[in-house]
């Protein structure tokens, strides 16, 4: 498989990294200082395009690949404004799209259970939920997108929250998220049920970029020839 990496920064570089590992050929990296390099003569030698920038450039990216042909993994987060637009985009170019807020497979069980302990809390008026998300400084989104989807995940399972709110939460329905920006952290987050009596806590921590790359190569694997719009769960079960 020949893969096309579009954003060349840390998390790039490891999946580089563990792609050639599994025997993989890079033939193409784009990245700021580059961005003339990417054309079609360019990403057509590719297979397969795995995308990890910025929430200003992601929607950008995945149309030209959708144009181009190209299936394509995306990891970048805070875009998601353009979900809709992005997956009417793919099946009008009869692509293919994988799309994950993170890729890590134990942060996909960790959401999981996180749906799992939300809903056995339902009808627990004595407790209070909230999340909290550490990552590095150079992140640029907050909440990240793990967060917001374990705030999404809360929401489906516990009626007594129907939105997510960035900070403090100032009524009873508002479901917060904390964001920091700590580093070297690549990325712990931390779902709290407290009550007067008793705090009941999920966790999971990151300790480095690898599992989050060795989750988009899969992706990468996953999506080769075929066609249509893919998830982690997708991943999950097969």
């Amino acid at each position: 498989m020949k893969i096309a990496l579009i954003g060349y920064g840390k998390m790039g570089k490891t999946i580089e990294e563990i792609a050639i590992l599994r025997g993989y050929e890079i033939v193409l990296k784009i990245d700021v200082n580059n961005e003339s390099d990417f054309t079609y003569q360019n990403l057509s030698k590719a297979d397969i395009a795995i995308e990890f920038t910025s929430p200003e450039s992601a929607v950008f990216n995945l149309k030209k690949c959708f144009d181009y042909g190209i299936p394509v993994v995306c990891g970048s987060t805070g875009w998601l404004e353009h979900w809709n637009e992005i997956n009417n985009y793919c099946e009008q170019k009869n692509g293919a799209f994988f799309y994950a807020s993170n890729f890590s497979i134990g942060v996909n069980i960790f959401f999981e259970l996180n749906k799992k302990l939300a809903a056995l809390m339902n009808g627990r008026q004595e407790y209070d939920v909230a999340i909290e998300e550490i990552h590095h400084t150079q992140k640029k989104d907050a909440p990240s997108g793990t967060g917001i989807t374990l705030a999404e995940g809360i929401i489906e399972n516990l009626p007594s929250k129907n939105k997510w709110v960035s900070g403090e939460a100032f009524n009873s329905n508002e479901l917060c998220i904390i964001s920091k920006r700590i580093d070297p952290a690549p990325g712990t987050h931390l779902v709290t049920y407290t009550s007067t009596i008793d705090d009941i806590e999920i966790k999971h921590t990151a300790h480095s970029r690898k599992g989050f790359a060795e989750g988009a190569v899969a992706a990468a694997e996953f999506i080769h020839n075929k066609k249509g719009i893919f998830s982690m769960e997708d991943l999950l079960k097969h």
